[in-house]
């Protein structure tokens, strides 16, 4: 076809629309920097979008094949479909609120069903897109990828809304105010011990186990408030999330979604996943082993990485690999919110136990607690992903991509309590701004779902679960050594 004139002909708000002249600029740097194909000639033709007195064109839109929107998947060009709309997010990325990194994991590909995902306001997340539309698919071609299963596609989509119908996803506040009060009297319960019975050794292990349900307990709901699902209003979710995450748990709001949010929109897919990306001292799933052994990398005897699991893997996530790279990356990035609410939660640490232990003794009662937080934290967030399926990018529908990497643990008032409802983690997967007491209730149907489309639903004891972690490392390491002495 002949090359494409784009038209844009603006119609402004009466104040002068901020989103109306960012349309026109995105547009024009559209023309400029997004040159036809090879051949001089792009792949699509211009539709004019009348108006609603009859036939008076408003504006025009480019038309664009699939094949052409597939070239567009590199971070310095970057496209993405939602419900049939085109749109350039290149000069948006650094900007969104959810980090580059997101948008870059779905360049190229339909993001229908993500963007619903994550998004609770929808009227909000459309006003940022709209100055981002460049065009739309072709009439000709498929609403998805022809790689994807458009039946199970839309049979989810319809899932999604009798969900919707039956208000799976308003959140019962009451329930997660006594998830907070459980927290505080904790931690209260902590203070008040110290106070009257001093602090001798039993006193301190003691409130360490006390502090360490609290921290636990803290994590799972920074999840929720980081997940946006607890308030109607997402301004109030994130504050509520700094609360959480920064001052009663000393850790970076920003750090954690930024890397929360890329694993929930690829899990378990290498590079994308930096969940996965736990080289050089384990090794996951079936490629990282092989491409280790084949190159001869051995930065440790990978052979025994289960029994490094158990000594270094679960007691030091908290304490030092989250802790460290979470402080790491608020001092780069200059987050100083974060730096401020990370540093009431040392301040009121050291006002409440300080006149017990000392500067130095709060110290190591903080990072203990991190300690034993740690391997009840790491199990249950990995339970759910290493055994699972680990792939490079292969471009499935929302629903395998999540239910292939995930699995749940079976359901009792421990499970729920221990794992934080994470023992639902497909459909916090499928649904991640849904509360999380309404997980239950969702999943008799998305297992329904999952065996009309012949997708693995996977369910399992929790001991098993946790058992099948290690399982799945001496898998990988197995791998790995046939690669590397492979001749």
């Amino acid at each position: 076809m002949g090359s494409v004139t784009m038209k844009t002909e603006e119609k402004h708000a009466g104040n002068g629309s901020l989103v109306g002249k960012s349309q026109l600029y995105i547009r024009e740097q559209h023309q400029a920097n997004h040159k036809p194909a090879a051949n001089g000639k792009a792949e699509g033709f211009v539709k004019q979008v009348a108006d609603g007195n009859g036939g008076v064109p408003r504006k025009s839109l480019n038309l664009y094949s699939w094949q052409e929107i597939q070239r567009h998947n590199q971070e310095a060009d970057q496209w993405l479909v939602i419900n049939r709309k085109v749109y350039d997010v290149t000069g948006w990325a650094d900007r969104h609120p959810g980090g580059r990194r997101v948008l870059n994991h779905y360049a190229g590909e339909d993001a229908t069903d993500v963007f619903r995902a994550m998004h609770p306001e929808l009227d909000i997340a459309r006003l940022y897109l709209k100055p981002l539309l460049i065009g739309e698919l072709a009439p000709e071609e498929p609403t998805y990828e022809r790689n994807k299963n458009s039946q199970l596609v839309e049979d989810f989509q319809e899932l999604r809304r009798t969900l919707e119908t039956m208000n799976m996803f308003n959140a019962n506040l009451g329930f997660f105010f006594l998830h907070l009060v459980q927290i505080l009297i904790l931690e209260a319960l902590a203070w008040l011990m110290l106070w009257y019975f001093g602090n001798g050794w039993p006193i301190t292990i003691w409130i360490s186990f006390l502090l360490t349900i609290s921290q636990a307990q803290s994590s799972f709901l920074q999840h929720d408030t980081g997940h946006l699902s607890i308030f109607k209003k997402s301004k109030w979710n994130r504050l509520m999330h700094r609360f959480v995450m920064c001052h009663l748990k000393g850790l970076s709001a920003n750090w954690w979604n930024y890397r929360h949010f890329q694993h929930h929109v690829k899990p378990n897919i290498y590079p994308k996943d930096p969940d996965i990306d736990m080289g050089p001292l384990f090794l996951l799933g079936d490629l990282q082993p092989v491409k280790y052994g084949k190159k001869k990398i051995k930065y440790i005897d990978y052979e025994k990485q289960h029994l490094y699991f158990y000594m270094v893997g679960l007691p030091l996530l908290m304490p030092i690999y989250f802790n460290l790279q979470s402080m790491q990356v608020m001092y780069l990035r200059k987050y100083w919110g974060d730096i401020a609410w990370v540093s009431s939660f040392y301040i009121r640490y050291f006002i409440t136990f300080g006149p017990f232990y000392g500067i130095f003794g709060t110290m190591l009662l903080i990072y203990l607690v991190k300690f034993l937080e740690s391997p009840w934290i790491a199990c249950v967030t990995q339970m759910s992903h290493i055994p699972m399926k680990m792939s490079r990018e292969e471009n499935r529908d929302w629903l395998s991509t999540q239910v292939l990497a995930t699995c749940n643990v079976e359901q009792s008032f421990f499970n729920d309590w221990f794992t934080g409802h994470l023992n639902f983690q497909i459909e916090h997967h499928l649904f991640p701004t849904m509360p999380r007491h309404n997980y239950h209730k969702a999943a008799p149907l998305v297992r329904s779902l999952c065996a009309k489309h012949g997708v693995q639903y996977v369910n399992k004891p929790m001991l098993k679960a946790f058992g099948d972690i290690v399982r799945a490392l001496k898998k990988s390491a197995a791998l790995w050594v046939d690669a590397y002495y492979e001749t």
